[in-house]
């Protein structure tokens, strides 16, 4: 895996030029792209015209901004004039936006090149990878595993080597949950620190987008990039550069740790884990043990909110305006029955179906409105522990990546989000930081979660991790380009 200050200094030294560097990538897509299945689509076209307009700035010694004319991967929910934008969805197998996600104009404006579009679950339901229209991505570790979703096409294109990094969408860990998977950092920033104009919606009040980075600084200098407020977003608030404060140093630092983690995490974790924990402890952290009696309520107060979302904003998808539409129907309730059963995946149906029921009349109360005084509940436990540190210490998913076809029921696949969804009911800054591997060479990832707007201290852990452990946990796959 290159990072991204790897190849600033190629760039910028005159070892290659934008279109060799470019062209080196797609044809590992190409090449590699068939076994991973990490991209829906490839976007050869526009990764050469904006390789080319990057050459003939250097050529005229203009300075680049960081992540210009660096390789990287779109997440297929954000929506790209011109470009399709699948959300790995039969619903959407053919739609063509006619206008730009906030998030790929400030790419595209930085010269940004973009390699594809990433595969992903469907609407970004899921946790694996495999509830894509377009099959499933393949872990770059371990062929027969998943990548982890629902950002699983983009982790498996930064693990394999076919891209530099990607931007994910997080809703309940589907940034964090690939990086774990996948042996990568990624990023979870706070709520409205990144505009979600344009990003096909999940949960309006969860999603956030975050990149997916082979080290920290990488994951800052993407953070940096993206991190500007929109005012097409009445979310959005933008944040601080955290690029320039980046310490690399958890000296003094209070790390919390709540002992619920510990009860559902597997064995080659839990001892990855705890020696991750001495290693902050010898870098100068204080460990602080807490309590978090709420977690056991998180899933559900998580997937109720989230499916009720979902239904909401799924409702737009009937054929009548865009989109896959059945070929046969005795009315209109007929076809748009007919379309959304024919159109919509079957873990989509699932979730669709949960959302109407619990914002149905009589059940409103019991469930969607009690979901919401648990999720306030679950912020004010955050607030609480805050109040006795400065970051909270975790697993970022309780196993390492499954096999492919585990069969697992929509519960056992609901609770791989243990460890994530609480943050995204808060709204709090995580990142995902590789920090061992089981017995089967899978990686394991360990998170850390911030106060609100406090990306900048989490990101200063991870790189203060990464250095203590001299990059051991990032672990190339073999696959992916060359250079």
């Amino acid at each position: 895996m290159m990072t991204i200050k790897e190849i600033r200094k190629r760039l910028d030294g005159g070892e290659m030029s934008c279109r060799e560097l470019t062209t080196a990538y797609l044809d590992a897509v190409k090449r590699d792209n068939p076994a991973l299945n990490a991209y829906i689509l490839l976007t050869e076209e526009e990764a050469l015209r904006v390789a080319d307009a990057v050459d003939a700035r250097r050529a005229k010694g203009e300075m680049l901004s960081p992540l210009e004319g660096v390789p990287f991967a779109l997440k297929d929910c954000v929506t790209t004039k011109g470009i399709a934008t699948t959300c790995a969805s039969k619903m959407l197998a053919d739609y063509i936006p006619f206008f730009d996600a906030f998030i790929w104009e400030k790419l595209r404006e930085q010269n940004a090149v973009m390699i594809g579009k990433g595969n992903m679950d469907e609407f970004a339901m899921g946790s694996t990878g495999e509830t894509s229209y377009f099959g499933p991505a393949s872990n770059p570790h371990n062929l027969d595993y998943v990548p982890g979703g629902s950002s699983s096409g983009v982790a498996a294109a930064v693990a394999g080597g076919l891209a530099v990094f990607g931007i994910g969408s997080d809703t309940g860990g589907s940034v964090r949950i690939p990086a774990a998977f996948c042996g990568l950092v990624g990023l979870k920033p706070t709520y409205g620190a990144v505009s979600r104009r344009g990003v096909i919606a999940y949960g309006s009040s969860l999603d956030q987008i975050g990149p997916i980075a082979a080290c920290a600084e990488d994951a800052a200098l993407v953070f940096d990039a993206i991190n500007a407020k929109d005012p097409g977003d009445m979310t959005s608030v933008g944040s601080e550069p955290v690029t320039p404060k980046l310490t690399g140093s958890v000296a003094g630092m209070k790390i919390g740790m709540a002992k619920e983690f510990f009860e559902v995490m597997s064995p080659p974790v839990r001892e990855a884990i705890e020696r991750s924990v001495k290693l902050f402890e010898k870098m100068g952290a204080e460990i602080v043990s807490l309590d978090f009696p709420m977690l056991r309520y998180t899933l559900s107060t998580y997937y109720i909110i989230a499916c009720a979302e979902a239904a909401s904003n799924l409702g737009k998808f009937d054929g009548l305006r865009y989109g896959y539409r059945t070929d046969a129907a005795a009315d209109l309730d007929d076809f748009i029955c007919r379309t959304r059963t024919e159109g919509f995946g079957q873990e989509v149906r699932r979730r669709i179906l949960l959302g109407t029921y619990v914002l149905s009349a009589g059940y409103y109360d019991a469930y969607y409105n009690k979901a919401q005084q648990l999720r306030r509940a679950i912020k004010g436990e955050f607030a609480k522990m805050f109040k006795e540190c400065d970051l909270l210490l975790g697993p970022t998913v309780a196993t390492t990546a499954l096999k492919k076809g585990s069969g697992l029921t929509p519960v056992e696949m609901y609770q791989t989000d243990i460890c994530t969804s609480s943050v995204n009911l808060a709204g709090l800054p995580a990142v995902s930081v590789p920090c061992g591997f089981d017995e089967k060479g899978l990686p394991i990832g360990l998170q850390l979660v911030g106060p609100h707007f406090k990306e900048d201290r989490v990101l200063s852990a991870a790189l203060a991790f990464e250095r203590e452990t001299a990059g051991e946990y990032l672990r190339a796959s073999g696959m992916g380009v060359k250079l």
